[in-house]
C-alpha cells in the first residue's frame, strides 16, 4: 500500500544515495556516471568513517535530529522526516568487561506499527509508514557522526514490526555490516520479531544464503499460552505459539548462538508461577535465552510495572525450571526510552489531519 510505503526525498535521478547502497552498489553506480572505482571507493570510505560527504553527486537522506533526551548514560533522541513524520532510535550503554562502556544503538524500522500489541506505546500510534534502508542507516550515521558515539551493537527493537519491512531491513544490514562502511559484525545485530512466521522463515533463508550466520533473532513471546498471548498480541491469533515454535526450531543458530526470547512481564498478566512453568515447557525444546522484561508502562497505560520481588521471583523460578534467563536493564523509562515506550501519539494525529484535508 502507498500510504505505509517507505518516502524518499526528491532528487536529482543521478545522485547516488549512498545510505542506502553497500560499498560494491557505490561504486557500479559511480563508474556508471563516470567516476573511477578507487575514487568512487574512496569517497564511500570517508562518508561513512569520517561522515564526511563533500560531493555534490552524493545524496544523504535529510534527516535532521531534532531533539535528545537523556536518563543518565542512556539518550533517546529523535529525528524530522517529511511533512512532520519522525523517527526514534535510543542509545544504550553497556559495561565492558575490561571497564568503560560500549553503545547498543536501538533502531527504529517503521514510523508507528500495525501489530497492535496491548502494551507497547508504539502500537497506540498505528503504522504510518515504513523506513527506506537511508533512513535505517541514518540512524546509524546520526549516533555516530552527529552524536559523536561509537556504536558497538544495533537491535531492531524500536518502532515497527521489521518483518513488516523486511526488504529495506534487510538492505539496511548490507550496508551496517560493509567493511567499508559501518563495519557492524553481523553478529552484533539482532532484528526483533512479534513473530511474523512468515519474516522467520524468509530471515532464516537470508542468514543461510547472504552468508550472515551469525546474525541474531529475538522473539517478543510474552505470553505462556495461546489465551494469553493473544490477549496481548493480536498477531498470535493468526500465529499461534505451536506454529511460532516450528518456525523457530527450523531458525539456523551458528557455533554456540541462541534465539532471544523476550518476555515482557506484567503484574497479574503473565507473571504467576504457573504461567512461568508453562512457558517454561513451550520453551524447552528450543536452543534460547529467555530475556525478561520488566513492564514499562505506556501511556495511559491499564497495568503497572512489576514490583522487584515479582521480578526476581518470575526469574528464579523459570531458572529452576532449567531456562538461561537474563534481565534486561530498564533504561531510559523517565524519557520514554525504554522498551515500549517509543513512539510519538501526536504523529497519528496529524497524519490523519493532513489525509482529511487533501482535496
Amino acid at each position: 500500500m502507498s500510504s505505509v510505503s517507505p518516502r524518499r526525498d526528491a532528487q536529482d535521478e543521478r545522485a547516488l544515495r549512498i545510505l542506502e547502497l553497500t560499498s560494491a552498489q557505490f561504486i557500479d553506480q559511480a563508474r556508471a556516471l563516470g567516476r573511477s572505482a578507487p575514487i568512487a571507493l574512496e569517497l564511500y570510505r570517508s562518508a561513512y568513517r569520517m561522515g564526511r560527504i563533500e560531493d555534490t553527486s552524493i545524496h544523504v537522506e535529510h534527516m535532521p535530529l531534532t531533539r535528545t533526551q537523556e536518563e543518565g548514560d542512556t539518550i533517546k533522541f529523535t529525528q524530522q522526516l517529511q511533512a512532520g513524520e519522525e523517527t526514534e532510535s535510543v542509545l544504550i550503554p553497556m559495561r565492558k568487561r575490561s571497564g568503560g562502556h560500549s553503545r547498543t544503538l536501538c533502531v527504529s524500522s517503521q514510523i508507528g506499527c500495525a501489530m497492535g500489541c496491548g502494551f507497547c506505546e508504539t502500537a497506540q500510534m498505528g503504522l504510518i509508514r515504513n523506513l527506506s534502508a537511508a533512513q535505517i542507516v541514518g540512524q546509524w550515521f546520526a549516533a555516530r557522526h552527529t552524536l559523536g558515539h561509537e556504536v558497538k551493537n544495533i537491535v531492531f527493537m524500536g518502532m515497527g514490526e521489521p518483518m513488516d519491512n523486511l526488504d529495506e531491513v534487510l538492505q539496511a544490514i548490507r550496508v551496517l555490516v560493509d567493511h567499508n562502511g559501518p563495519s557492524i559484525p553481523s553478529g552484533n545485530i539482532t532484528i526483533s520479531t512479534v513473530g511474523r512466521i512468515d519474516g522467520i522463515r524468509r530471515l532464516a533463508e537470508f542468514v543461510r544464503s547472504d552468508g550472515f550466520h551469525r546474525m541474531n533473532l529475538a522473539v517478543s513471546v510474552n505470553g505462556p499460552d495461546d489465551e494469553v498471548r493473544s490477549s496481548l498480541m493480536p498477531i498470535n491469533r493468526g500465529m499461534n505459539m505451536e506454529a511460532l515454535r516450528e518456525a523457530l526450531m527450523d531458525f539456523p543458530l551458528h557455533g554456540g548462538a541462541a534465539l532471544l526470547i523476550e518476555y515482557v512481564l506484567i503484574p497479574d498478566v503473565n507473571d504467576s508461577d504457573r504461567q512461568c512453568d508453562q512457558l517454561c515447557a513451550w520453551l524447552k525444546p528450543l536452543r534460547c535465552s529467555l530475556n525478561v522484561i520488566p513492564y514499562n508502562p505506556r501511556r495511559d497505560s491499564p497495568w503497572e510495572a512489576p514490583e522487584e520481588s515479582s521480578i526476581d521471583r518470575f526469574i528464579a523460578r523459570a531458572m529452576g525450571n532449567g531456562q538461561f534467563v537474563k534481565r534486561r536493564g530498564t533504561k531510559g523509562r523517565d524519557v520514554m526510552a525504554a522498551c515500549g515506550q517509543l513512539g510519538n501519539p501526536e504523529i497519528r494525529k496529524s497524519a490523519r489531519t493532513r489525509r482529511l484535508e487533501k482535496p
